[in-house]
């Protein structure tokens, strides 16, 4: 018998099709998938329709589809109980030890802003998220640095039935209003937000090849962060701090 006896033929396809998926091809059809896989559309329709519903694709268009929040969850899981958690421990902790104000290192599960670690900070007015804080990201300036990873077409795919102006300003109330926040922030190198007398600040951690795999922030206080040059030191130190974790976690 060869290997290829012992596969699961429908299985095998449905991770190709995933397989398929990377910096260039963000969104595809079922035409795609037909087509590279040497078979026809209505072969592998029960196979997208599995992969639909346990959210490893999602319709953003008609017979038009990008990854799903599955495959984003299981991939930055899988990241976070490896590696990423223990190679920024330690340098989140110096970043605390220094500014004495409460870091925090969250990565995104679909819409949402997952918080996997903290080195909280011990002054009465730190401002500490428990681990396991799910947020919509684009209420925080972690969230919104993370929407960096999407393209323009994508964040408009996912965000189109989002209701914005059911969180209160100054959260973004439009689309347009999002995507032109995410865009400054991206061309200023960090994100901030301010919420229940607190100030945070966000920055991108990256992978070898320069994309957003997480994000780190400093939160504090407004009686401290709103004092300019607080926030500008805190500011330098978070930008040195993702640096040096986005090269160690490059390896």
């Amino acid at each position: 018998m060869s290997k290829a006896d012992y596969q699961v033929q429908s299985l095998a396809r449905g991770l190709e099709i995933i397989e398929m998926y990377d910096a260039e091809h963000r969104i595809l059809s079922t035409h795609d998938f037909a087509e590279r896989l040497g078979v026809s559309q209505s072969s592998i329709y029960r196979i997208v329709q599995t992969l639909i519903d346990k959210n490893y694709l999602r319709k953003v268009a008609r017979n038009a589809y990008t990854i799903g929040p599955q495959v984003v969850s299981r991939g930055f899981s899988y990241l976070a109980g490896q590696n990423l958690v223990d190679v920024a421990a330690p340098h989140l902790q110096r970043l605390r030890d220094e500014t004495s104000i409460s870091c925090h290192l969250s990565v995104r599960d679909g819409l949402e802003t997952l918080y996997i670690y903290r080195a909280q900070a011990s002054q009465r007015l730190s401002v500490n998220i428990p681990l396991g804080t799910r947020l919509p990201c684009h209420t925080n300036a972690m969230g919104r640095i993370l929407l960096q990873q999407l393209s323009d077409i994508e964040l408009s795919a996912v965000y189109q039935t989002i209701q914005l102006d059911m969180y209160a300003r100054p959260n973004p109330q439009t689309l347009p209003e999002l995507k032109h926040l995410i865009t400054t922030e991206k061309k200023q190198g960090f994100a901030f937000s301010r919420s229940d007398n607190a100030t945070a600040i966000a920055v991108p951690i990256t992978d070898y090849l320069g994309k957003i795999i997480a994000a780190i922030n400093i939160s504090g206080a407004e009686q401290i962060m709103d004092k300019q040059h607080q926030f500008e030191a805190a500011k330098t130190s978070l930008l040195n701090t993702a640096k040096a974790i986005s090269c160690e976690a490059a390896g």
